[in-house]
């Protein structure tokens, strides 16, 4: 993937930390948004490293599978970092782009408490990553993981919940589009990321048409 020693240690990281991921937040995610990332950094201009470590190790312990804990991910990500002789510099600039870039922490009506170009980057290659093809089809391995179901009629979305109504959410998959990923396209930071969520957003735009008429459900 790379020639950069510390990149391939923390791939190596990564890949063994993950082995037994959910299929949606595994390694091929990272690797995914690793390459997204890099493709984002041709355009815009940014510390490369700093970026690369965080599209890494951004995922390294995703709170949804840890009872809930977001602080598990950044003190792995800091102790694996450190173990590596990185830079306290660097070190507190990923660790803060962890913390910084899920989607829930926009929904806590304190706005965005840090930005970095870094940040931007890397949150709009995770951001894409739950769009378009591969977005559905995370959204259905991760509703079928957790044993929900694919839609109920009953239960309508609700786009407006509160960062502790997202996380203790337990609704259809079919909801989780109206709840996150048909809002993440005006979410997007870079003009290149911008351009690429435009497909990915009509993409599931179709989806959810052909997926209403087969079904006869509707919202």
């Amino acid at each position: 993937m790379n020639n950069d020693p510390l990149l391939e240690r923390t791939i190596e990281f990564v890949k063994e930390t993950l082995q037994d991921a959910e299929g949606g937040h595994d390694w091929f995610h990272i690797e995914r948004v690793f390459n997204t990332s890099n493709m984002l950094l041709q355009h815009e201009k940014a510390n490369a490293l700093t970026v690369q470590l965080a599209a890494l190790l951004h995922d390294i312990a995703d709170p949804k599978f840890h009872q809930g804990d977001e602080s598990i991910g950044p003190k792995m990500a800091r102790g694996f970092l450190e173990s590596e002789g990185v830079d306290e510099k660097t070190i507190e600039h990923v660790v803060k782009i962890i913390q910084h870039m899920s989607f829930k922490n926009s929904l806590d009506g304190e706005g965005q408490k840090f930005t970095s170009k870094e940040l931007e980057i890397v949150q709009d290659a995770d951001r894409l990553d739950a769009m378009g093809a591969i977005g559905i089809a995370r959204a259905f391995n991760y509703g079928g993981f957790k044993n929900r179901p694919l839609y109920d009629p009953s239960i309508p979305p609700n786009p407006n919940m509160t960062k502790e109504e997202y996380k203790a959410s337990k609704a259809p998959t079919i909801n989780h589009f109206y709840e996150k990923l048909l809002l993440l396209k005006e979410g997007m930071n870079t003009t290149t990321g911008k351009k690429m969520a435009q497909e990915r957003h009509q993409f599931m735009l179709d989806y959810l048409g052909q997926f209403f008429k087969e079904t006869g459900f509707s919202l």
